[in-house]
């Protein structure tokens, strides 16, 4: 038997607190969909921005890191690192234009930025994108991760055990709304934090400190091993094919959901609860300081303790839970058990009721059964939030039916990437560039599919490769599209600027008038400072890093 009592102790505890919270959130109520997907858009920023490091941590996480360090060492966690860069341009650009929007969904926004039944059409399919296809993507490789781990700390069948958790959170979700989910998200990244950094110290520990690691690293790969590298200077191959790539392409041209060029998904979800724009950036920087700079090295010490340990492991994935099941003492090994189901359920539970929010706010509330056929507002919200619960049921059993289909987590990282490429460009200059049309993001997202499929049918190899091909590709046909399309509609276009502020110089079309009765961003020169804000910021992000590599790892 795997599990001490001590273990199962300190798991019923973690159940206990998360039935309480579930209890209250359920007392609170949730009267609309404001309230239900949005949190009464009263949250602070330190709730916001620890929601949002909770949801990014799933189970699948740590155990991606560990294939990525094995595969291509330090270095290859560039490929989201490279983020950090679109990350200051949210907190410092878009994060106070979201909260501005005034929206329930990053979807919503479409229709209050462009027009007529383009515009339209293009809500009601992005929503069903992003709510069935992405999203069960997503889930399906979160629990991946996650069945992989009970396959190796549990006999018992691990579907069985993710189907009685997917029905457990779901219930939960369905009764709490998104204030149950952030809450739960602090007392959760609390834990799954704290297990992560004490594996790291048990582990490191076992193989005689960092200096034994490092001498084990030499013995096993060669004194020439670029495992430690933090910049792979000393690596060619993945230098040239890769780490340019990643570093001079993705993070502005990729679309990744909770690292979208210009913010969006449940990122934006979280900016939309908050109280107000400050809380909406200080919970947005909060998050992606600890998502980059502090977050991954616990994972990173174990991936590279795991090398040393298991080198002939076939899946280097597993050498995470592997180390747990080693390492850890009764009453330890149910705490770190508690800190991944944490992660799991946090991560799920964000989905689920993200997904839902698309579902309902973008296509049954806007096309099926709009509030304008109620007799007040008081019964449409009670009516949204009951379908709100039926929704998140079943995008609960189409992610469970998805995730039979995926053997490892970062194979699902590359598709949603590959699937993305090129649409980064339009998602940052909608807020800036008048021209950009609904037409412009149909013909992105439709561009990166159709470039991905020509890429695989004339044998382009390999993810860098791919990416810069579907790039190219998807810009030549969004620009063109773009200018052979007619423009939104100026009382549109008027509309939105005075209600988000947005500033710069691609509003041309605007009269200088109507630009300058923006009581915000009334010129330039104030957007200017915003983007050097940002540039700053990621690089203090990129010398914490190196930094911590430095102190951690000599």
């Amino acid at each position: 038997m795997l599990f001490h009592p001590y273990d199962y102790v300190v798991i019923a505890l973690y159940a206990f607190v998360m039935l309480v919270v579930g209890w209250l959130a359920q007392r609170r109520g949730n009267k609309n969909l404001s309230d239900y997907f949005a949190g009464g858009k009263n949250l602070p920023w330190w709730v916001v921005g620890t929601s949002m490091v909770a949801t990014t941590f799933a189970a699948d996480t740590p155990l991606a890191v560990t294939g990525i360090v094995a595969a291509e060492g330090l270095a290859g966690n560039w490929i989201w690192w490279n983020f950090l860069f679109s990350g200051m341009l949210t907190v410092f650009v878009y994060a106070k234009l979201w909260k501005r929007a005034d929206v329930i969904t990053d979807v919503e926004f479409i229709e209050k930025r462009y027009s007529g039944k383009p515009a339209a059409w293009l809500r009601g399919f992005r929503a069903m994108y992003l709510a069935f296809p992405i999203n069960c993507i997503i889930l399906g490789w979160v629990t991946v991760g996650m069945a992989k781990i009970l396959s190796v700390i549990t006999p018992l069948n691990e579907w069985s055990l993710i189907l009685i958790l997917y029905g457990l959170t779901g219930l939960y979700i369905m009764l709490s709304g998104l204030w149950g989910v952030v809450v739960t998200d602090v007392i959760q990244f609390v834990i799954a934090m704290g297990g992560s950094i004490l594996l790291a110290v048990i582990a490191v520990n076992h193989v005689g400190g960092i200096d034994g690691l490092k001498t084990e690293l030499n013995l096993q790969f060669g004194e020439g091993h670029h495992y430690l590298d933090f910049i792979p200077v000393d690596n060619p191959e993945l230098m040239m094919t890769t780490f340019l790539v990643w570093v001079g392409m993705m993070w502005w041209s990729s679309w990744y959901p909770g690292m979208e060029p210009g913010g969006g998904g449940y990122v934006a979800q979280r900016m939309f609860s908050a109280k107000n724009e400050k809380h909406a950036v200080g919970g947005t920087l909060f998050f992606y300081v600890m998502h980059f700079a502090l977050r991954p090295w616990p994972w990173i010490l174990v991936a590279l303790v795991s090398l040393v340990m298991y080198p002939n492991l076939t899946d280097k994935e597993l050498g995470y839970p592997m180390l747990m099941l080693e390492l850890l003492p009764p009453g330890l090994f149910g705490l770190l058990v508690v800190a991944f189901l944490s992660a799991f359920i946090s991560t799920v539970s964000t989905h689920l009721n993200w997904g839902a929010s698309y579902v309902v706010n973008d296509v049954y509330k806007r096309f099926i059964k709009p509030e304008t056929e109620f007799k007040d507002e008081e019964t449409a919200g009670k009516h949204y939030v009951w379908i709100s619960r039926i929704a998140t049921l079943v995008i609960m059993g189409f992610a469970i039916l998805v995730s039979w289909f995926f053997d490892n987590v970062k194979d699902g990282w590359e598709a949603i990437l590959a699937l993305g490429a090129g649409t980064g460009p339009v998602y940052l200059l909608r807020w800036f560039w008048w021209r950009i049309n609904a037409w412009s993001e149909i013909a992105a997202m439709s561009g990166a599919a159709v470039g991905v499929i020509i890429a695989n049918i004339i044998g382009i190899d390999g993810l860098a490769n791919t990416l810069f091909f579907t790039t190219a590709f998807t810009s030549v046909v969004w620009v063109s599209v773009t200018y052979m399309t007619k423009p939104t509609d100026i009382n549109v276009l008027r509309m939105f600027y005075r209600l988000v502020q947005p500033g710069g110089p691609g509003w041309g079309v605007l009269s200088a008038e109507e630009r300058l009765k923006s009581p915000v961003n009334k010129d330039e020169a104030t957007l200017f400072r915003s983007f050097a804000y940002a540039a700053l910021a990621a690089m203090f992000l990129l010398s914490v890093m190196y930094i911590t590599k430095k102190i951690l790892l000599g």
